[in-house]
């Protein structure tokens, strides 16, 4: 999904403001991740027992509706990106014209019965496919630098911009934007801060070269489909095979994340239901077309997301002076689930140009969240 993103920006503002956003949104995520990777390291509980501390029992069943809601999306998005690479290649090497709904259909159901039965073969398959992944980039790279001079890759700037360099990197913060509220699963069993951001540097290094190998190829070819971008490339054969293993395990890794998301939210012991039931909704969705609303999607979990990290930053550092005591949880903590509100819908106003804070939409979000937090908390604890 990554390198649909990078491959938008990078012909929608040019390589230079591209490479700007790139740099400037990892910064963003790296400070956040490291921040929320310290939190989880220092508590030992996994994101969701960390809302419960922030938002309440049952107002992290809220959040947590809206994480799966937000996976689901991006599942859907792999299903129509996968059937468009399926039809193309059939077209480009069998020259055989193919439907893209009966392949979403059937990708869709093979990835819903091996999350359910095979979750544990595709993370082995996995291990061997992201290696070979980043290897066949970094050959793409290699390719479209041959076939196009550097100078002009990185000169390039597009005839009419599709996005403001603001935008770009709002963009690329929203499409990311989970990360690090989701961080601190990872490293609550290392065993310091020191040895926990480590798991931080995935994000730091993976993060801009998974942009900047899209990029340039896209560049180099002008085009933002992948396999259109292979054929000029003339690596379409091996290009497929490797996207497709990608996106079939990252496809049933987020069907498995959804599944669990949602299983806390309304029953335990239903994972094979939860499952089936989110997977047939992802095709629906796919089916409906939702990758023509990806920008607005992103832009979407830029408004809702920051805050989040924001309040349950401020809520572990000050509130609970990093000591979270199990029976001190309550089912509401109703002025975090307000002020993520407000925050949110101030943000959604400054987003559509309604009044202007920073001209950032996202950083909207998330300062006003971690403020009016922190005044809430200030006024009850001089009222109490």
């Amino acid at each position: 999904m990554l390198i649909l993103v990078g491959s938008e920006i990078a012909l929608g503002v040019g390589f230079k403001d591209a490479l700007t956003a790139f740099i400037v949104s990892t910064i963003v995520l790296t400070v956040l991740c490291m921040i929320t990777t310290i939190i989880g390291n220092r508590s030992r509980l996994s994101t969701y027992m960390i809302l419960h501390f922030s938002f309440g029992r049952q107002g992290a069943k809220i959040i947590n509706f809206i994480f799966g809601i937000t996976l689901l999306g991006w599942f859907s998005v792999g299903l129509e990106l996968l059937a468009i690479a399926i039809k193309d290649t059939g077209q480009q090497m069998l020259e055989i014209n193919l439907l893209e709904w009966p392949i979403i259909v059937f990708i869709g159901i093979l990835i819903v019965i091996t999350t359910v039965y095979g979750i544990k073969s595709l993370e082995r398959l996995a291990n061997f496919a992201v290696p070979l992944l980043t290897l066949f980039l970094f050959y793409v790279v290699y390719m479209a630098l041959k076939s196009t001079p550097s100078e002009t890759i990185f000169a390039f700037v597009p005839e009419e911009a599709s996005f403001t360099l603001f935008e770009a990197i709002a963009i690329l913060v929203g499409s990311s934007i989970l990360f690090p509220v989701l961080m601190a699963d990872f490293p609550r069993f290392a065993y310091n801060d020191k040895h926990s951001l480590i798991a931080v540097l995935g994000i730091t290094l993976g993060f801009p070269m998974a942009l900047l190998f899209s990029a340039i190829p896209s560049i180099s070819t002008a085009e933002v489909d992948i396999i259109k971008v292979m054929e000029q490339l003339d690596l379409v054969p091996p290009a497929f095979a490797l996207l497709l293993v990608s996106t079939c395990v990252g496809s049933a890794s987020n069907l498995y994340s959804i599944a669990l998301t949602f299983s806390t939210v309304f029953s335990a012991g239903i994972y094979k239901l939860v499952t089936i039931f989110c997977g047939g909704c992802g095709i629906i969705v796919a089916l409906l077309g939702f990758s023509n609303h990806l920008f607005d999607f992103l832009n979407f979990l830029g408004i809702l997301s920051p805050a989040i990290s924001a309040i349950y930053i401020l809520n572990f550092f000050w509130v609970k002076k990093q000591r979270y005591i199990l029976n001190e949880r309550k089912d509401w903590e109703y002025s975090a689930l307000i002020c993520w509100l407000l925050s949110s819908l101030i943000a959604c106003l400054t987003y559509y140009d309604v009044f202007q804070l920073t001209h950032v939409y996202f950083l909207d979000s998330f300062l006003l969240g971690g403020l009016l937090y922190g005044l809430s908390f200030k006024l009850s604890s001089i009222y109490n």
